[in-house]
């Protein structure tokens, strides 16, 4: 973490001293799970991070990630909030004043995750496929049509474990 707050002082710095006005600091979670790196919440300025993604791609993420969300405030505070998540304000914040590509999205290896589907049936005779949450509901007394022959989908008794 204590690399990331650096990398993100020496961004704040670069962005003061450009637009000569101070840019309060945001709050820092390493709390995202998933596919996403980061992720600038603009109205909160917090910046959550993907603590995984940082520590299997350090200098990379350092590099690029955080001036990428720290970007996003910087955008929003200099320039409002009705520009575009990565637009030209934000591209010009990037290119300009971080000397970076302006890239939209990183190419991190993700680790593929388990998921569970539920097999359903109705008269047609292809199963259906539900999600855990959406067999949970099920559970709880909802009900589902099948949109081509109208019958009501019955839960079978098989998943399936998916790598998704």
């Amino acid at each position: 973490m204590d690399r990331i707050l650096a990398r993100l002082e020496g961004c704040y710095q670069l962005a003061e001293q450009h637009f000569s006005r101070h840019f309060p600091r945001p709050d820092i979670e390493l709390d995202l799970r998933g596919q996403r790196a980061g992720v600038a919440y603009l109205n909160q300025n917090l910046l959550r991070f993907n603590g995984q993604l940082y520590r299997d791609n350090a200098d990379d993420f350092l590099l690029q990630t955080v001036p990428h969300e720290v970007a996003h405030l910087i955008a929003h505070q200099v320039y409002g909030a009705r520009i575009r998540p990565h637009g030209r304000e934000w591209q010009a914040v990037m290119t300009q004043l971080f000397q970076l590509p302006a890239n939209r999205c990183h190419n991190y290896a993700v680790a593929k995750r388990r998921s569970t589907r539920y097999l359903y049936r109705c008269a047609c005779p292809d199963h259906m496929h539900f999600t855990p949450q959406r067999h949970a509901w099920v559970r709880k007394g909802r009900q589902y049509q099948c949109r081509r022959c109208g019958d009501l989908l019955h839960f079978t008794g098989q998943q399936q474990a998916l790598v998704v």
